[in-house]
């Protein structure tokens, strides 16, 4: 296997430049358009507030050569020239990098109450801690962003209000939110945005009075039962003298959830959890959570009777999976957010998966946690993945899932490499773990309706391939599709991806379709991969570096795109983030730190006709090199300070004291 880190991008000379003829440039063609702005501006820039002006800015304003103490990445860079036997140890996420709360970014925030145009319905009265006075806070409130808010001009109403950093676009008189009603009513009852965790579930969830009764009685046959007749199971949570009972647990087994009452005691109340779409008003309400087997009565039902409520699907009755040959945006944890996978969609991805979710914290209602199930109404072919270690909880989360959201499937996520899963027996370490990857596999295929696909690496060590072992078993346990990172965990992306091993595989999992992943920037990348025998290609950081490389994979060309229209890019997921995350203070910044993070790996891209030899190769170093315009050299740069420069150009000034790393330290380039 090669090394990927030891190549450069072969860029035509006279593109060519050093790095400090990179950063002069960059510098000189910054102060040059502060001078025009202040030209136009006068002095308003100088005498704005802190809440609108970062300080780095100001020390430009003010002529110093002064750069912010945190964000500075040239300090970084010279200290790591300067060790270079500490460079090599730089790997996986910047752990200890610094992060700024919402409630940061304004002090004084408006109660909902008053956003909403109902102050008199607050429910903390004199005891709010929130602004009530629209005044009071309108003096504080840091300067509107532009004329234009996005919500309004889509949908007719912004639900931020005057908190909206767009708000003079929709504000009357008297704070008053200005309404399209023609608007409004051409997007009435449809939903944008699916798959929301309701509060009333999560109540249910956070007291663990949700019943998995497909779960239970999948788990309640895991365990052997001994000669004593009780000893419990510890996979199910519930002993084998009491299969009869329904758990109410939302975790592994009886120690965060419910404790099971012998069956003489009074039970908790389980309520079964609301089929997809329906309203709260219509969930079936149980009695207790013991079932009696004994009882001939028929259950008491809410709604008409199908025969799946009696008759369990067989699995050639499943809905079927049917990606053969499309192309597949990989689940992307960080970047792979709603608004990215937005782009990549309207770019030619067909089939679209929502960043890794943690079973546990799915099963504890966390609101963080299930906003990475969210669907967008254009991702027609979506799927969610999963992380768990154990059978108990990933059963029920799928049964959860399966009866709560819209998905097309669900994908079990057995190639995280990240040491936080991979130690407590998640990720990469399932493949070693064969007992309890199978009760795994075999419990949320026993509760889903919907195909079940399982994502793996060639293995844990690098010289020990474990895919070729795997595979088989995951055909035989039930799945419908697997899909193959063709490097090992050890690896992570300092090798390439072996595509003969991942040929060897894709024979030995048929009929069951295989996806290859790895090393895919370009259309002939990708018609590479198809002739491995592979059924589809997954693409993963080549969607980060060039989301495009969907379309030229459908056209079969290499596209020369334009600094302005990467730039239109950005601007259309600077959209979609203010509709997702919100256009008032804090969904702004949300959507700053979410593209700096894109960012990071958007500066990796060469435009192709600045190449030597096409196409560039992911794994290639890209060397400085000075683009045929200023933005396009700006977007060239790997300096944080330069990309946050390009977020102000679409979201406006940073906050005071903002700081920001990326997450990931892209080690292939080190």
């Amino acid at each position: 296997m090669e090394v990927a880190g030891g190549g450069v991008a072969p860029i035509r000379a006279p593109y060519l430049t050093s790095k400090e003829q990179f950063h002069a440039y960059l510098k000189a063609e910054r102060e040059s358009r502060n001078q025009e702005n202040n030209q136009h501006d006068g002095e308003e820039d100088s005498s704005s507030n802190d809440q609108t002006e970062p300080p780095a800015k100001q020390m430009k304003l003010d002529g110093g050569d002064q750069v912010r103490k945190q964000g500075s990445q040239e300090e970084v860079v010279k200290e790591e020239e300067k060790k270079p036997q500490e460079r090599k140890r730089a790997r996986g996420q910047n752990k200890s990098r610094p992060c700024m709360k919402p409630n940061h970014y304004e002090k004084d925030r408006l109660c909902q109450s008053v956003i909403q145009e109902c102050a008199e319905k607050c429910y903390f009265g004199s005891q709010c801690r929130f602004l009530h006075d629209v005044g009071e806070y309108m003096a504080v409130k840091p300067s509107d962003l532009g004329d234009s808010c996005v919500l309004f001009k889509t949908f007719g109403k912004c639900i931020y209000g005057v908190t909206c950093r767009f708000a003079r676009a929709h504000l009357g008189e008297d704070y008053r939110n200005i309404i399209n009603e023609d608007l409004v009513k051409q997007w009435e009852g449809k939903p944008l945005v699916r798959n929301s965790l309701s509060k009333e579930l999560q109540q249910r969830l956070r007291k663990k009075k949700v019943c998995f009764d497909k779960s239970s009685k999948y788990l309640s046959h895991l365990g052997k039962p001994s000669s004593a007749g009780n000893v419990g199971n510890k996979a199910a949570g519930n002993s084998t003298g009491e299969k009869r009972m329904t758990t109410c647990t939302a975790a592994k087994g009886n120690v965060e959830g419910v404790e099971v009452k012998p069956p003489g005691e009074e039970a908790p109340e389980c309520v079964s959890v609301s089929e997809k779409g329906e309203a709260p008003e219509s969930v079936v309400l149980q009695s207790s959570c013991l079932a009696d087997a004994s009882k001939d009565s028929t259950p008491k039902t809410i709604g008409p009777v199908t025969d799946e409520d009696v008759i369990k699907l067989r699995a050639c009755e499943k809905k079927r999976l049917d990606i053969q040959g499309k192309l597949y945006l990989a689940p992307l944890t960080t970047c792979g957010n709603l608004p990215f996978r937005r782009i990549c969609k309207r770019f030619g991805a067909d089939v679209t998966c929502g960043e890794m979710a943690v079973c546990t914290n799915l099963l504890q209602g966390q609101s963080s946690e299930w906003a990475l199930l969210k669907r967008h109404y254009t991702e027609d072919l979506f799927g969610v993945q999963l992380e768990g270690a154990f059978p108990d909880t990933m059963t029920r989360c799928a049964e959860l899932l399966n009866q709560t959201i819209e998905m097309d499937f669900v994908d079990i996520n057995v190639g995280c490499p990240i040491d936080l899963v991979y130690k407590k027996g998640g990720g990469c370490a399932l493949m070693n773990r064969s007992n309890k990857f199978e009760q795994i596999v075999r419990g949320m295929n026993s509760v889903l309706d919907v195909p079940l696909t399982v994502k793996i690496r060639t293995g844990v060590q690098e010289k020990v391939n474990l895919a070729h072992k795997v595979i088989p078993n995951i055909r035989k346990w039930g799945a419908s599709m697997v899909t193959l990172h063709g490097r090992s965990r050890e690896q992570r992306y300092t090798k390439v991806a072996d595509w003969e091993y991942i040929a060897e595989c894709a024979k030995l999992a048929s009929p069951m379709p295989l996806f290859g992943n790895g090393d895919i920037l370009s259309y002939e990348d990708a018609n590479r991969a198809m002739q491995t025998g592979v059924s589809g290609i997954m693409i993963a950081r080549g969607a980060l570096i060039k989301p495009w490389i969907f379309t030229e994979a459908k056209e079969q060309r290499h596209w020369d795109i334009s600094s302005n229209e990467r730039l239109d890019i950005l601007k259309d997921f600077t959209n979609y983030g203010l509709e997702h995350w919100g256009s008032d203070t804090q969904g702004v910044e949300k959507t700053r730190k979410f593209m700096l993070e894109w960012l990071s790996f958007l500066c990796r891209y060469i435009p192709t006709g600045l190449l030597e030899y096409l196409p560039q190769k992911i794994n290639e170093r890209p060397p400085y090199y000075m683009g045929r315009d200023y933005l396009e050299t700006l977007m060239a740069s790997q300096n944080v300070d330069d990309w946050i420069k390009i977020s102000e150009m679409l979201l406006g000034p940073v906050p005071a004291n903002f700081t920001f790393l990326p997450k990931h330290k892209a080690n292939s380039y080190r």
